[in-house]
């Protein structure tokens, strides 16, 4: 599973490229819950949370929703609905970005959530869940 996008200096733009759905937006305000890692910025961030659900059922193996728009200090929130993923932004699908998060943890229980606030510049940017690249 492999995802692709583009964070502007106003809009983060997400897709997928093993599944999809619907384009959408889901924002909460999770500010009571600490954000996983991600590289350090300056970057405030907005308490702007952005959910993009894991999968692996009948359709494959996909992250959800297919395209999400985001500003710089949004978080995405990945959780784990059913399946094993994890999130990595590979340094050799980025080249010649510095500060990418580092790679996730596996997440193996259904609702189990990894956090990227986006303070690492801005432009396209890829990232897959190891196991199903």
């Amino acid at each position: 599973m492999r995802v692709r996008f583009m964070l502007l200096a106003t809009t983060l733009v997400l897709f997928t490229a093993c599944g999809g759905g619907e384009s959408s937006e889901a924002d909460r305000d999770d500010s009571d819950k600490p954000a996983a890692s991600g590289a350090a910025s300056n970057v405030p961030l907005t308490g702007t949370f952005i959910e993009i659900t894991m999968h692996t059922d009948d359709k494959g193996n996909y992250f959800e929703p297919a395209r999400i728009e985001a500003r710089p200090g949004d978080v995405l929130r990945f959780k784990l609905v059913q399946g094993v993923h994890n999130v990595n932004f590979l340094a050799d699908s980025n080249p010649g970005r510095t500060g990418l998060p580092a790679m996730s943890a596996f997440l193996q229980l259904p609702g189990q959530t990894h956090d990227v606030p986006l303070t690492f510049g801005t432009g396209h940017f890829f990232l897959q869940c190891d196991p199903h690249a």
